[in-house]
């Protein structure tokens, strides 16, 4: 009997010790406060830094006052890059790399993974999200609150009427997943609502605020005051211009709520793109990247990137080490003192030592995606893409490149570099630092890289969990409110 009380003793004193040790290192972390920014479908090529036509001087500011993320990846399409930032995890682990959460998807980021804000609330951070969730919405049990976030506000679907807040039909508006029938154009509600999240916070708890604008996705629509700037652009393009300035104001709101609470000196902010833009050289600008959204080419997946912490991101600098979204994740934790022990393996990196130290990408290869006819990843210098020329539609998978990836004409006759005999299928080799924007494959020349490069992604297709993407069911009726009965 007293063998046994010493032995449960001992044993409360190494869980004790465990909690203190855990709150130790809470204690000691910086635990800043985090403003996590996301444009939706913006180009590479369209923030002022990259020399964009379109002016962005309150993004302009945040590039000068922090580093620059310059081979930064996401995923192709939407979701995938969100499911991936929510948790430090391939879109492969969930079933959601292929296309995008549909308005009547009968699934979401699975249930039982570890979201980041569910983790930051144990290091007592105040959460909340303002803009576009599009990671499920079916069941209440998939929505923001019940995933983490202490407060929402925004949009469940993509492409919502940036006017009355309507997808093909439905409401989608909300409130702490509540029906909200706030009036104004999107992208100003969701800055102000960030804004006065801000402004009202206990500054003794910190914040976590992610705001993910549905700016500048289309339908392509834009208070005529935003586009005054812009009489010489013509069609989607200055009306893209228009909702990329609503968005970059909306960004200066946010900085100035910031400095007015005396935040910004213990906020790390992070902006960047969830994807490429769509249809370059017509309504987005990649810059000198290849083709855009939906495909693994770099306008597909390399997004322009900013973070800034006074006194602990350098100023005006440029950091080349390749990173992805799903370092964030861990990154983030790791700031927050919180663990990132868990059931489920992560696929990001603690990227702090390589934004702030010069240390190299902690990545050995970053996986861009698999698709469903082939995929691409990059090591070190050099990327793999397998059947390229077939981009990913958000609404069925794939499709083959069109508006999405403005492509070189291929050949009418003969075998094609990269193509098996057959012309079944093309493997394409880059070497990005000889050749960044992708003009010349190489395979024939490297066919071991090619071979290695080619194992790697085959364990990456076998770990992919089965796409969730399905058409909507028959007879699928459009609720008045999604989120409420669809």
């Amino acid at each position: 009997m007293a063998f046994r009380i010493v032995l449960l003793s001992l044993r409360w004193l190494a869980l004790a010790g465990v909690a203190v040790a855990l709150q130790a290192a809470t204690n000691s972390a910086p635990r800043p406060n985090i403003v996590f920014i996301l444009a939706d479908d913006m180009g590479w090529g369209d923030v002022g830094f990259h020399q964009s036509e379109i002016k962005t001087p309150n993004i302009d500011k945040l590039a000068a006052a922090g580093t620059r993320l310059e081979q930064f990846y996401v995923q192709p399409v939407c979701s995938p890059t969100r499911a991936a930032f929510m948790t430090g995890r391939y879109p492969i682990r969930h079933g959601l790399h292929i296309g995008v959460v549909r308005p009547w998807a009968r699934y979401g980021l699975p249930l039982d993974e570890r979201t980041l804000p569910q983790a930051l609330k144990e290091a007592g951070y105040e959460t909340a999200i303002t803009g576009k969730w599009h990671l499920g919405h079916f069941e209440r049990a998939y929505l923001p609150t019940n995933r983490g976030f202490d407060h929402q506000y925004g949009h469940y679907n993509g492409a919502i009427d940036y006017n009355t807040h309507v997808r093909d039909g439905g409401l989608d508006w909300h409130r702490d997943d509540q029906v909200c029938r706030d009036e104004g154009y999107s992208t100003n509600l969701v800055g102000r609502e960030a804004s006065r999240l801000i402004a009202e916070h206990d500054a003794r708890k910190p914040l976590f605020l992610y705001v993910p604008f549905n700016a500048v996705h289309a339908p392509h629509q834009s208070p005529e005051k935003y586009m005054a700037a812009y009489p010489n652009l013509k069609g989607d393009r200055r009306l893209y211009a228009g909702m990329l300035t609503a968005m970059d104001e909306a960004i200066g709101w946010i900085l100035d709520a910031l400095d007015k609470k005396g935040l910004r000196d213990n906020s790390l902010i992070f902006f960047c793109s969830d994807n490429g833009g769509p249809a370059p050289g017509r309504v987005t600008s990649n810059g000198p990247l290849r083709a855009g959204k939906g495909t693994l080419y770099e306008g597909g997946v390399r997004v322009p990137a900013v973070v800034v912490w006074p006194g602990k991101v350098k100023a005006s600098a440029i950091v080349d080490a390749p990173l992805h979204m799903v370092d964030w994740y861990p990154t983030l934790l790791t700031l927050a003192g919180v663990s990132t022990r868990q059931s489920k393996p992560l696929d990001g990196f603690d990227a702090w030592p390589a934004i702030t130290q010069g240390a190299p990408s902690p990545h050995k290869e970053i996986l861009h995606n698999i698709t469903t006819t082939g995929g691409a990843l990059r090591a070190g210098d050099w990327k793999l893409v397998v059947n390229g020329q077939r981009a990913d539609s958000e609404e069925m998978g794939a499709i083959e490149s069109g508006a999405a990836a403005k492509e070189p004409k291929k050949k009418k006759a003969g075998k094609q570099p990269g193509k098996t005999a057959d012309g079944g299928e093309l493997v394409e080799l880059f070497n990005l630092k000889a050749d960044p924007y992708e003009k010349s494959n190489i395979a024939a020349q490297h066919p071991e890289i090619v071979k290695d490069l080619r194992a790697r992604l085959d364990v990456y297709t076998k770990a992919a969990v089965p796409s969730k993407l399905a058409p909507a069911a028959p007879g699928y009726k459009v609720p008045k409110v999604w989120g409420e009965g669809g």
